[in-house]
């Protein structure tokens, strides 16, 4: 998991997310116990954490190329991955301008299971990365525009690749001023996710 941050607004929203992606090969017990450290903050560098993988006998492959974010139809998505044990998981945010959905996706079924309306930074990120980013909202943030929050979200994605080796020092920002209606996307993508494969 990495880090994706969305602030819904009554004119628009904006949403950003970094651009890394780890695949750890290995004893699921060993992955289990470096993903631990790196997603609690135990692990602050690069270098730690290929070093602590060699101890642990965890294969690592890390790359800074993955799109989490996208507009589509006015619509914004941002996506992260999450593993608990031997299952993947897949959440999602969708945010317009005045109203956001978070949904589950796991074993090719969607749940929702938060939605929101304006005025609201969703933060989707591990525990390390999700306190930076309450952090800084807490510490930067004071009611206002779309632009405002640009700024609070970018030097919350510079803080964290700083602090966690999760997250990259690259990012996406993607935005819009569409009030769209975020149930037929979703209803769409859930067919994608549900349907019966042949």
């Amino acid at each position: 998991m990495s880090l994706v941050i969305a602030f819904i607004g009554t004119q628009g929203a904006v949403m950003a997310g970094d651009m890394r992606e780890i695949s750890f090969g290995g004893d699921p017990a060993a992955i289990e116990a470096l993903e631990r450290k790196l997603y609690d903050g135990t692990i602050t560098l690069d270098g730690d954490l290929f070093h602590c993988a060699r101890e642990l006998g965890v294969t690592l492959r890390i790359r800074d190329d993955k799109i989490k974010v996208t507009s589509r139809g006015g619509i914004l998505v941002g996506e992260v991955g999450e593993r608990d044990g031997a299952a993947v998981r897949t959440r999602r945010v969708y945010a317009s301008a005045g109203n956001y959905a978070i949904v589950d996706v796991e074993q090719e079924m969607m749940t929702r299971t938060a939605t929101g309306g304006a005025g609201n930074f969703v933060v989707l990120g591990n525990e390390i990365t999700k306190k930076i980013a309450h952090d800084c909202i807490s510490s930067e943030w004071t009611q206002g525009s779309v632009e405002d929050a640009i700024r609070v979200i970018i030097r919350i994605l510079l803080t964290a690749a700083r602090a966690s080796p999760s997250v990259s020092g690259n990012y996406v920002v993607v935005q819009t001023r569409s009030p769209a209606n975020l149930s037929s996307l979703i209803e769409e993508d859930r067919k994608g996710v549900e349907e019966p494969h042949s």
